[in-house]
């Protein structure tokens, strides 16, 4: 949780604002990797993609 702190605020001290939209859609993309690869959900998943 250190690293997420760090992070946003890192953006917010720089006014890089561009960049939080960016990290979400990578933290989802991720999550949804992680459960696509490992769950009975998995069918479902890969039908978005």
């Amino acid at each position: 949780m250190e690293l997420i702190r760090d992070l946003f605020s890192f953006i917010a001290g720089r006014k890089k604002w561009w960049l939080a939209p960016v990290i979400i859609v990578l933290l989802i993309l991720g999550i949804l990797i992680v459960i696509g690869g490992s769950s009975a959900l998995s069918p479902f998943i890969y039908t978005l993609f």
